[in-house]
């Protein structure tokens, strides 16, 4: 029997790609992996997302493990192009996205040296990416690949970074290739299921907590069936609001920045908290308020993939190692508690929810509130990806996701997210309108991805919320330092202009009347549009 045919150490490592499902790559090319552009040139069933900036890229590849499930890839040279795309990797992290990251870098005769744009990945990315390797022998692509793709989809999922030396990518090896990976996911055990009902049973004031990653439309489906049968409120996670659709009688809102008070008060007065797939994270729990460290007052069990974040700040009363899809499938099939006697609490936190998310008054000419309620009303079950900044309170509060998955907004708050993110939702889910959202400073971080928009014609929306600040900043700075602000404002372009000069859509909207009618022209437009919206730099949260 004959071995395998010599390969080029860039096409082995094409073909691992293919094996294990990726279909696209986000990149700024770089001369450290020429040897995998032109063995991508031969790939037809990998499209190539030639970007402008490698957070960008970084961003898009990260979001799209996060929408599809399977690790985005991201390709990117040396040490500029690694630390541009170390933003990206970090997002991925605190995201709990799959990605990987391959880094070209310089020949294997020069390591050691501080040659030039040289970069040591492992020390770099080890502390923001599941694992870091250097790639020394193209017979070993097939290997440390699958590895990389196992290890980013098990468990909690995340980011893997591989350096390959251009001359390892360039040198040949008769090597087979890996099999397609397979995420390796724990079951709930039987005991721990018999445990919950038991202490579900014995509530007054249960609060199921859903959210973090590993979610699917079926777990999304599976945990709504088990909510509504046992009338259960569901609150969501730090930018996870779409795990539950927000029109079950059992959605109770968000616990992120900006929640509602009277939802925070009942994760305080719960008896029973279920949280499932949530870290249980800073944010999500108030600054480590609403839940004691590190037992809290409430019985918590604790549901997650990972056994590092079991315990990690939070001791539950039940722990358990389960992947979500898995712990929701097997929520489904226990059996409905008879009559629950919390049935009061959960309809007065669903009418809260419901007074939330409805615009107060007061929100001036041109009014957020009302501008979200009415893009919803005109794409209900569009894809809405956010980057940082005060003005995502508005979308985070007001708008109401139906269809999992719906939201990608960076839990780990790094701004420029929110176009990147957009235009890899696109790519993965062609049939959905997106929406992206960004503050002015935040669109600025990776504004010139409306570039890649253009180049591979990604008719998504953007809405550029513009008040000339920084002003998440400035509102910190206004508690901390009254009077005193320093280094918020900003000098903004004319971002419909600039949109125009791209070759996209683009509007300036003034007032809350004339905005649909600006969104029915950037929606005919059938190309990437964006929608400038000057508000008053007064109004840094939604009144009241």
């Amino acid at each position: 029997m004959n071995g395998p045919e010599p390969r080029r150490g860039g096409r082995i490592l094409v073909d691992q790609l293919l094996l294990h499902g990726a279909d696209a790559a986000f990149c700024v090319p770089g001369e450290s992996f020429l040897e995998v552009l032109d063995a991508l040139r031969d790939a037809s069933g990998i499209r190539l997302v030639v970007c402008r900036q490698e957070g960008g890229a970084a961003a898009m590849a990260g979001a799209y493990g996060r929408i599809t499930g399977r690790p985005g890839v991201c390709l990117v040279s040396r040490a500029p192009g690694a630390t541009n795309a170390s933003s990206g990797v970090h997002m991925a992290y605190r995201d709990s996205a799959p990605l990987l990251l391959v880094v070209g870098l310089p020949p294997r005769e020069v390591a050691g040296r501080q040659a030039f744009q040289e970069l040591e990945v492992e020390p770099f990315f080890g502390q923001m990416a599941k694992w870091a390797a250097r790639v020394d022998d193209p017979a070993r692509l097939p290997e440390l690949v699958g590895r990389a793709f196992q290890l980013a989809t098990s468990g909690r999922p995340g980011p893997v970074v591989l350096g390959v030396p251009e001359d390892v990518l360039a040198a040949p090896a008769e090597v087979a290739d890996a099999r397609p990976y397979r995420a390796v996911q724990p079951h709930p055990d039987g005991a721990d299921l018999e445990r919950l009902a038991a202490l579900l049973a014995a509530a007054r004031r249960p609060l199921v907590l859903a959210g973090g990653a590993g979610w699917t439309a079926a777990a999304s489906a599976d945990l709504r069936a088990f909510a509504e049968a046992n009338a259960l409120p569901v609150a969501a996670s730090w930018r996870s609001q779409d795990v539950l659709d927000n029109r079950s009688a059992s959605y109770a809102g968000h616990a992120g920045l900006g929640p509602d008070p009277r939802l925070a008060e009942r994760v305080r007065g719960a008896d029973l908290l279920v949280a499932v797939g949530s870290r249980l994270g800073e944010i999500t729990t108030g600054g480590y308020r609403l839940l004691e460290v590190p037992r809290p007052r409430q019985t918590l069990v604790h549901v997650h993939p990972d056994t590092a974040e079991l315990g990690r700040v939070y001791q539950a009363d039940l722990p358990v190692n389960a992947g979500v899809e898995r712990f929701a499938a097997a929520l489904r099939a226990l059996p409905p508690v008879a009559d629950p006697p919390w049935s009061a609490w959960t309809a007065a936190a669903r009418e809260d929810y419901l007074a939330w998310t409805r615009p107060p008054p007061g929100g001036g000419r041109l009014d957020l509130a009302k501008v979200v309620v009415a893009l919803q009303a005109r794409l209900p079950d569009a894809i809405v990806a956010n980057g940082a900044g005060n003005f995502a309170i508005w979308v985070n509060r007001f708008w109401r996701y139906t269809v999992f998955p719906s939201q990608l907004g960076p839990r780990g708050g790094a701004m420029g997210y929110g176009l990147p993110a957009a235009l890899a939702a696109k790519l993965a889910c062609p049939e959905r309108p997106v929406v992206a959202v960004s503050g002015d400073g935040d669109f600025l971080m990776t504004g010139q991805e409306l570039a890649t928009a253009m180049r591979h014609q990604l008719p998504v929306l953007v809405v550029v919320v513009n008040n000339g600040l920084y002003g998440t900043i400035r509102m910190h700075q206004e508690r901390a330092h009254p009077g005193r602000p320093v280094g918020t404002d900003l000098v903004n372009p004319d971002f419909a202009a600039l949109a125009r000069a791209y070759g996209a859509h683009g509007e300036v909207v003034e007032r809350t009347g004339d905005f649909t009618p600006a969104v029915e022209r950037a929606l005919a437009a059938g190309g990437p549009a964006l929608l400038e919206l000057r508000t008053d730099p007064e109004l840094l949260r939604p009144p009241g």
